[in-house]
């Protein structure tokens, strides 16, 4: 029987990659880029489940982002998209909680979304499971729920940019380190969650996982 992955790994940073599905690009009125749109989360955003998860108090609309996650095993830099795989070590699933209305003031003004994207607890995780797994990294299914009704269904079989392009082009920007965690971008569907919300997400029939909000 295949089991988790178990080593317990610190992460030193939570690189995010956006506009990386066409109906969610489409569903927020955004162009498609030419290469991997990233960004970053501090690790004092993870939260295991199940929570809770606190909202911030700066903003009135936090919406979900179900997203795959990759855990990187292994130091890269450079490294090519045909060895890009060889550095991970497990999958899981998790969202990209998004401050939506300091995101739409700060595309406005041109500034960074550093306040939208990386506040506390905007990264809830679940465990992760070796490539084992999983028949193919390219045809998995990833849901989340709020209060049992399905909000959000797609599968990586969508994204534009697949998980060796993302790991590839990353690691030429910096250094991929042992327990860093990359969301891969997040299908259509998101929409806003509030306190008292029960979240649950899901993976391939592979992994669940479900989180309260305070």
């Amino acid at each position: 029987m295949l089991a988790p992955v178990d080593k317990e790994f610190i992460v030193p940073k939570i690189i995010c990659v956006g506009r990386n599905y066409v109906k969610h690009i489409q569903e927020m009125k955004a162009e498609a880029t030419t290469r991997p749109l990233i960004f970053l989360k501090p690790s004092v955003a993870i939260v295991h489940p199940p929570g809770p998860i606190q909202l911030p108090n700066y903003s009135q609309d936090i919406h979900h982002e179900v997203e795959v996650v990759l855990l990187i095993g292994d130091t890269a830099k450079n490294i090519a998209e045909r060895d890009a795989l060889s550095v991970l070590a497990g999958v899981g699933v998790g969202i990209d909680l998004t401050a939506r209305d300091v995101q739409a003031q700060a595309k406005k003004g041109g500034s960074p979304w550093t306040a939208a994207k990386a506040f506390d607890d905007s990264a809830p995780i679940s465990h992760f499971l070796s490539t084992l797994h999983f028949g193919r990294l390219d045809r998995m299914e990833l849901w989340l729920e709020v209060n049992g009704e399905i909000r959000q269904r797609g599968n990586t079989k969508d994204m534009i940019y697949g998980f060796p392009e993302i790991i590839s082009y990353i690691s030429t920007v910096m250094t991929l380190e042992e327990g860093d965690l990359i969301f891969t971008g997040t299908p259509d569907g998101v929409a806003p969650v509030h306190s008292g919300d029960l979240i649950r997400i899901g993976l391939d029939n592979q992994i669940e996982a479900e989180f309260i909000v305070e």
